[in-house]
């Protein structure tokens, strides 16, 4: 019998769209429920102890939370497997998944920077953890286009919604970091055009990260066209 699943997510929450790639990678079908980030229901804080997103509720009982978490359950129950079959690459895999937080700092603190300054400072860190990533898909020694070569991974999956962020807020502020590291740019090119990647949000996901930087009242809102606002409630 086949699990239904549903997830609980802000509309930007990347650590979410990160649970919602394996699924779309998976070929599986499930409903999505998104939470006021300001008003978050009590059935919800009863089944995610740090009242975060996501929460992958499965046949309308069991609840997981933190996103590796539900990439591991949903690769280890639902085929095909996305993690490499070899035990050594398996766990090269999930050690560079740990990275992610570091990763995702990085890019996050550049976009929700409060100051000009503060976002200066920040997109100055972006230049180590990017050099990192690209230092080991150099040391996977193969022609990509992923992670592990050919085949779409949980790695892959980790790291799509930031170097998607990341390309949000390289549109709207540039800040030249992904051109010095050319395997990292292409590695970020064939993520952001995976299907599973592309139906992993909401349609006009980019307009709704905008507005989330004007309501959150964050420095880089400022360079966010008003037509975003429209396009966002779309």
């Amino acid at each position: 019998m086949t699990s239904r699943y549903m997830l609980c997510s802000f509309k930007t929450c990347p650590w979410v769209q990160r649970a919602a790639i394996v699924l779309r990678a998976k070929e599986v079908p499930y409903d999505i429920t998104y939470i006021d980030r300001d008003h978050r229901p009590d059935w919800f804080l009863k089944v995610s102890p740090h009242s975060k997103v996501p929460v992958l509720v499965i046949d309308g009982k069991d609840a997981l939370f933190e996103s590796s978490a539900i990439a591991e359950y949903l690769d280890e129950t639902v085929a095909p497997r996305l993690h490499p079959a070899d035990p050594l690459a398996r766990a090269r895999n999930r050690a560079w998944t740990d990275y992610v937080p570091d990763f995702a700092e990085a890019i996050s603190g550049t976009a929700y920077s409060n100051s000009e300054e503060e976002f200066a400072k920040a997109a100055g860190g972006i230049a180590k953890p990017f050099g990192k990533l690209d230092e080991a898909l150099a040391q996977r020694g193969n022609a990509g286009p992923y992670f592990n070569g050919p085949k779409f991974s949980l790695v892959d999956a980790a790291y799509a919604p930031f170097l998607q962020r990341y390309t949000f807020l390289d549109r709207l502020k540039p800040v030249g970091v992904i051109e010095k590291f050319p395997r990292l740019a292409a590695w970020r090119d064939a993520l952001l055009a995976h299907p599973a990647v592309k139906a992993s949000t909401v349609a006009n996901i980019e307009a709704v990260w905008q507005e989330n930087l004007i309501l959150r009242k964050r420095w880089l809102g400022k360079f966010v066209s008003q037509s975003v606002l429209g396009a966002a409630a779309a």
